[in-house]
C-alpha cells in the first residue's frame, strides 16, 4: 500500500483529498496535518470525515510517507516540499509554488521571492493527460490550478495541430463555485455576498493563473496566442465552467474539429467531448474527475465550453490521478467519472 501524507487536511482541497485517499484501494493515509485543528480529529471539522488524527505540520513524520500531498498556501508549500523530498518521499504540491518554471515570474505574480528556486527545474507540471511520460520518474509534481485545468485540457489538441488562427487572442470567460476561493473566511465569499449575486474579479490580464496557462501554451506551439482571462464567482459551492472563444485557422470547421477530438481523446478515461447539440454544464462534471466540453462554431470562431469539478479534477482528483501514474497503478484507480 502507498503511504500518503496530507499537509493541510482541513481546507476544502485537503478534505477532498482525504476522502479520495480513504476510499483508494492501494493507498493508506499515514498522517494528516492542520495548524488550526492540531490535536483534534478531522471528524470534528467535517462530520462526514473519517476519524483521522490531526497533527501540527512540524511533527509530520515525512519519513513514513511514500508520497506527501501539500495542500498549503503558496510560499509555505515549497519549504515543506523540500523537507519531504529530503526525507525520501515523493511530493505532489497542490499550491502554486512549482507551477511556474521561472522564479522571476513567480516573484512578479505572487509578490515574494521563491522559497526553493533550486527545485523548480525538476518539477513536473502535472496536467495528467499531457504529463504521462514524465510522471513515473517524477519526484516533485506541481498540480495545475483549477482554472488552467479547465482551459488547457481542451485547448492543447487544437494548438498542437495549428487550428488556432495566428495573431489573435484567445478570450476565456470562466466561472467558479465559491469553494475555489478556499475555506478561510473572506467578505466577498460569505453566503450573503455570494447568494443571488454573480461577480467578476481579476479580469483581463490580472489573475495569477494567467502566466501558468501562457507557459503551457508556449510549450505546445511556436506562436502562442495571447490570453485574455476573465474569471467570475458563481453563487454555487463547486464547479468551473470556462467559455473559450478561439479564432479558427483557415479550413477548420466543426466536422474537422470533431474528427480531431475523436482521435485525440480515444482512450482518455476522463476527457469527454459532448455530442453535437449538447452544451456543457456543471452537471456534466461535478463530483467527478472528468473534464467535459462542447464545441460550437460561429463563423470563424470556435466557442468551446469546458466544465470540471474544481475540487476534484481541478485539485484533489488530478493529484490522485498523478499519484496513480507515479506509482505504476491504473490511472483511474479510486477516482469517480471514468469512461473505462
Amino acid at each position: 500500500m502507498i503511504q500518503a501524507g496530507v499537509l493541510g487536511a482541513t481546507g476544502y482541497t485537503g478534505f477532498e483529498l482525504v476522502k479520495l485517499l480513504a476510499r483508494h484501494p492501494a493507498a493508506d493515509i499515514a498522517f494528516a496535518t492542520s495548524e488550526s485543528y492540531a490535536g483534534r480529529s478531522l471528524v470534528d471539522v467535517y462530520p462526514t470525515a473519517p476519524c483521522l488524527d490531526l497533527i501540527p505540520i512540524q511533527l509530520a513524520p515525512m519519513e513514513r510517507a511514500d508520497v506527501v500531498f501539500i495542500c498549503l498556501p503558496h510560499g509555505t508549500a515549497a519549504p515543506m516540499a523540500g523537507a519531504a523530498l529530503e526525507a525520501g518521499a515523493r511530493v505532489i504540491d497542490l499550491s502554486a509554488d512549482f507551477r511556474l518554471r521561472d522564479a522571476v515570474a513567480y516573484t512578479r505574480w505572487y509578490g515574494l521571492e521563491h522559497p526553493a528556486p533550486h527545485l523548480l527545474a525538476g518539477a513536473v507540471y502535472g496536467l495528467t493527460e499531457f504529463a504521462r511520460a514524465e510522471l513515473p520518474a517524477a519526484r516533485l509534481v506541481a498540480n495545475p490550478g483549477c482554472y488552467p485545468t479547465s482551459i488547457l485540457l481542451p485547448l492543447q489538441p487544437l494548438l498542437a495541430v495549428g487550428a488556432c488562427a495566428v495573431g489573435h487572442p484567445i478570450i476565456v470567460d470562466s466561472k467558479s463555485g465559491a469553494s475555489g476561493a478556499g475555506r478561510a473566511p473572506r467578505q466577498h465569499t460569505h453566503f450573503v455576498e455570494v447568494a443571488d449575486n454573480f461577480s467578476p474579479y481579476a479580469i483581463g490580464r490580472a489573475h495569477r493563473h494567467l502566466p501558468e496557462m501562457e507557459q503551457a501554451l508556449s510549450w505546445w506551439t511556436n506562436s502562442p496566442p495571447e490570453l485574455i482571462f476573465c474569471p467570475h464567482l458563481l453563487p454555487v459551492p463547486r464547479g468551473i465552467l470556462s467559455t473559450i472563444y478561439l479564432p479558427l485557422a483557415d479550413g477548420w470547421g466543426e466536422a474537422d474539429l470533431r474528427t480531431l477530438y475523436d482521435e485525440t481523446l480515444a482512450g482518455e478515461p476522463f476527457l469527454r467531448l459532448l455530442p453535437a447539440g449538447q452544451l456543457a454544464s456543471l452537471a456534466h462534471a461535478n463530483f467527478t474527475n472528468r473534464c467535459a466540453f462542447s464545441i460550437t462554431v460561429a463563423g470563424d470562431t470556435l466557442i468551446l465550453i469546458s466544465v470540471i469539478d474544481n475540487l476534484i479534477k481541478g485539485a484533489a482528483g488530478q493529484a490522485v490521478q498523478n499519484m496513480n501514474l507515479m506509482f505504476g497503478l491504473e490511472e483511474t484507480l479510486g477516482l469517480p467519472g471514468s469512461r473505462k
